[in-house]
């Protein structure tokens, strides 16, 4: 069985009215990414930090998988399907995708501010005052600016692995998950969708690009692949 690893991110979970909460000035709801996304954010206004995420995990009890995710879960049909996502969301869980690596963290996970050695399942508002086992403050379990990926290595591992690469809703301009790319193998088909790709169609072998949104474009990715 063939091996299809697909990257997803923001573009992905759109049409399932999750915002990316990034302006077009580079702020996210007002705020300057440095001061909700930094370990340096939390440690100078933790409350703030805490609250931006409340927010962000409360939404996601609003929506639900769309059709793009759905797809996903039918190619398992034919291939062996992994995904590696940059999204702290959990809709393709829902989609009941059986391989899914999560790159920057996820929104229903907190951990230990002192140590990533304590993560837990976590459904409600994190609180000042909420402690992990190691007496320290409970954060969100998301990777923040400045901070090591920790899932990196075994993403590029299963990456390395794909006989087919497909890129869904990604600008592919965020380092590192911009890299994983470049570890495929020479000949692996690329299949990137997103309405504004940003890559350059002669770097790659094999690249093919559909021009459209997640849910549309792998309707598209399943003419091709499946049938």
């Amino acid at each position: 069985m063939k091996k299809i690893v697909v990257l997803t991110g923001a573009g992905m979970s759109a049409e399932s009215g999750i915002n990316t909460f990034r302006d077009a000035n580079g702020l996210w709801e007002g705020h300057d990414i440095m001061k909700v996304a930094s370990p340096q954010g939390f440690a100078n206004n933790p409350s703030l930090v805490l609250n931006f995420y409340n927010k962000r995990r409360s939404q996601l009890f609003e929506v639900t998988p769309n059709k793009a995710h759905h797809n996903l879960k039918k190619l398992e049909e034919k291939y062996s399907v992994h995904i590696v996502t940059q999204n702290v969301d959990d809709l393709h869980e829902r989609a009941k995708s059986t391989n899914i690596l999560h790159l920057h963290g996820e929104l229903l996970k907190a951990r230990s501010s002192a140590t990533n050695d304590y993560v837990c399942r976590w459904e409600k508002d994190i609180k000042l005052g909420d402690l992990a086992k190691d007496g320290s403050q409970l954060r969100p379990h998301i990777v923040w600016f400045g901070e090591d990926v920790p899932m990196l290595e075994k993403a590029i591992d299963i990456t390395e692995q794909a006989d087919i690469l497909v890129i869904i809703g990604t600008s592919m301009q965020v380092y590192p998950a911009a890299s994983l790319i470049n570890f495929t193998k020479q000949e692996t088909p690329i299949y990137f969708i997103d309405p504004k790709p940003y890559v350059n169609k002669n770097a790659f072998n094999n690249l093919t690009i559909i021009k459209d949104v997640a849910t549309s474009g792998t309707d598209i990715l399943l003419n091709m692949l499946m049938y």
